[in-house]
């Protein structure tokens, strides 16, 4: 993967939005410890739009670069696949 196929937004916006997921939460286990405690429920909502707003971005690449370049699409869906599930995994053992 070059620097050039990074420089799109439909490749980096949802990878910016998986580590702003995973900030999210990490932040919230350092300042509040695992138990959530009872006004935890904005920052909840601001990691489920982060997770959920990055899909229909994923989705146009697939539609518009896909065919047009498989191997590099490939990798660039791996990476966001990756940032995305490092998200949901911390959020998962952190919450």
């Amino acid at each position: 993967m070059t620097p050039a196929t990074m420089k799109h937004p439909t490749t980096f916006v949802p990878v910016a939005m998986s580590l702003a997921a995973l900030v999210v939460v990490v932040g919230h286990a350092a300042i509040f410890g695992i138990t959530p405690p009872p006004g935890s429920a904005p920052l909840t909502l601001i990691f489920q739009l982060l997770m959920t707003a990055q899909l229909p971005v994923v989705l146009f690449l697939v539609v518009t670069r896909l065919r047009r370049d498989p191997m590099p699409t490939a990798r660039i869906l791996a990476v966001q696949a990756a940032a995305a599930l490092a998200a949901l995994v911390a959020d998962f053992l952190l919450t």
